[in-house]
């Protein structure tokens, strides 16, 4: 059974958070963490509506189940930093583009969630429409047909020009930079993957030694697309080992700014990441 010692939950705040204009508070969980602890997660089962129930237990999996619960209560507990709803009350429904958005909220919260292997993501901002990726870098695909088949043909020239031991890191920098687009978006692969591609350079800064941040990436756009490439800002993340143990994963965010606001130049605006651990109901830590 897994247990956190008083040491480890007394690093952990329960405190209400502010979230700026130009904040994009990314949040992370490790599922497995909690594996065992069968009070808590008898507590995260209650926090669940009957209609979210019903599609965890559809997993066929246990590990996938237990997942899926962990899911569920990220992301309602994390939304009670910003307002005074409990985690339980919080209410979502499909938006126009199939994109889940929060019923009745105080303040304009906008989110997308995204897991992969031992690590569950939640990017939260104000406003504008957000998309976020991870991906596991180490599973065994063939990735680099996955390239040719659904990278667009500038994407490909780049990614195929790198010597090969560069291919499969450059790789899930577009991989996970085009997936944060689509769901930003809410439409999923309804847009072609060919249709937008991604230029990213080398200049990256460190945030407290604990991530890789890049930040100086461009979009552009096939003639046929109907998008600006002036109103997206995305980043891609890489944790270090002081968070990530084998540094598998990778994270991508993008963030579209609507085009009425002040904001419309999005290469302009000053954006800050802030990063946070959690245990759903236990606490957050800041990092």
């Amino acid at each position: 059974m897994t247990s956190f010692s008083q040491a480890e939950l007394s690093t952990r705040s329960k405190k209400k958070l502010t979230l700026a204009n130009n904040e994009i508070h990314l949040w992370m969980t490790k599922p497995e963490e909690l594996l065992g602890n069968d009070e808590l997660l008898t507590t995260y089962a209650t926090l669940l509506t009957s209609k979210e129930t019903a599609k965890q237990q559809r997993y066929k999996f246990v590990k996938d189940r237990h997942d899926a619960l962990i899911t569920r209560a990220f992301i309602r507990d994390l939304l009670s930093y910003y307002a005074d709803i409990a985690p339980q009350d919080w209410q979502f429904e499909k938006g126009e583009k199939d994109k889940p958005e929060i019923v009745n909220c105080p303040l304009p919260l906008r989110f997308n969630i995204s897991h992969t292997k031992n690590l569950i993501i939640c990017a939260i901002t104000l406003e504008d429409d957000i998309g976020c990726d991870v991906e596991n870098t180490g599973r065994s695909n063939d990735v680099l047909a996955i390239a040719e088949r659904y990278f667009s043909p500038k994407e490909s020239q780049e990614l195929f020009a790198l010597p090969l031991a560069q291919q499969r890191n450059r790789f899930f920098d577009y991989w996970t930079l085009k997936e944060s687009y689509i769901k930003a978006w809410g439409l999923g692969l309804a847009i072609p993957l060919k249709d937008f591609s991604f230029s990213i350079t080398d200049t990256e800064y460190k945030h407290k030694n604990l991530f890789t941040i890049k930040q100086n990436i461009s979009l552009s756009f096939a003639a046929h697309r109907v998008d600006e490439p002036r109103i997206w800002r995305s980043w891609l993340v890489y944790p270090t080992a002081a968070i990530d143990e084998n540094q598998e994963h990778r994270i991508a965010i993008s963030l579209r700014t609507k085009k009425s606001t002040e904001k419309g130049d999005n290469q302009k605006a000053d954006y800050q990441l802030r990063f946070f651990n959690t245990l759903p109901l236990l606490g957050y830590r800041e990092i």
